[in-house]
């Protein structure tokens, strides 16, 4: 890493687009706040998934809007700071424009990955461990190349109504909208995820840290006596990040400037 540029960024759950226009450009701007903080000492920043509550690439066509947090991503690659997007299950028919166009590095499985000389275990966290078969039959449906190539002969604004329509119906704009909360599914100790990780630690000892988004609680917590699991939490609400110096990492929460 450069001397100067020694700082790894990871940060997840953002579901721009919901609940409303107006909602998520302000939360938009937030996170440009942070990309424009961070990028001062940062020599890679991961985005673990869920970067837009819904999106879907036509051949020619993508979903209208984020124009300042899609620039803010392409001035930061432009500046020499490598943006690694992790596909969630809310964006994973993200095809190939943000790479082609912004030039972000676009991961569709999770990635086993040495930054320093620390082993990292990285993914969205969707899909992994024990369970939920509903779900992952669901996601293969999605991931479906016939599926994908059938829904882009709806035309772009009724496919983009469809999906928005379902994605405001969620839990989270609900939450947003002041009509409720987020909780817990299960005690952090049953999440598939961290049972998954629990039995790759074992498997591979190797691996200092799992980092996770999707379950947007925060968290650090075991997988053995030498790793660590580092769930993000989100930026719908908690705008929680993590950073890596290169000996460790560590959860943080931003509290963005005042305007």
């Amino acid at each position: 890493m450069n001397k100067n540029k020694n700082a790894i960024y990871f940060a997840s759950d953002f579901h721009f687009g919901i609940p409303n226009r107006k909602g998520s450009l302000e939360r938009e701007r937030i996170f440009a706040r942070w990309l424009d903080e961070v990028k001062n000492d940062a020599s890679a920043i991961y985005l673990m998934g869920d970067l837009f509550d819904f999106w879907f690439e036509y051949k020619t066509v993508i979903p209208k809007g984020y124009t300042r947090l899609l620039g803010k991503l392409a001035e930061i690659v432009d500046s020499g700071i490598e943006v690694h997007l992790f596909r969630g299950n809310h964006d994973l028919w993200a095809f190939d424009y943000l790479h082609e166009e912004i030039g972000v590095i676009l991961h569709r499985d999770p990635q086993i990955t040495m930054l320093g000389d620390k082993k990292f275990y990285l993914a969205h966290g969707d899909g992994l461990g024990p369970g939920d078969k509903g779900y992952k039959f669901l996601k293969k449906t999605f991931e479906s190349r016939l599926n994908q190539w059938l829904y882009r002969w709806i035309h772009p604004d009724l496919g983009t109504r469809l999906g928005s329509y379902f994605s405001r119906r969620s839990r989270l704009t609900k939450m947003l909208r002041g009509e409720g909360d987020i909780k817990r599914r299960v005690p952090v100790d049953e999440e598939p995820m961290v049972i998954f990780s629990r039995e790759l630690a074992l498997n591979d000892p190797s691996i200092d840290y799992f980092v996770f988004g999707h379950v947007h609680f925060p968290d650090v917590i075991e997988a053995s006596a030498t790793a660590k699991i580092v769930i993000l939490g989100d930026w719908v609400s908690k705008f929680t990040y993590a950073r890596f110096d290169g000996n460790g990492l560590e959860l943080l929460h931003y509290n963005p400037p005042l305007q």
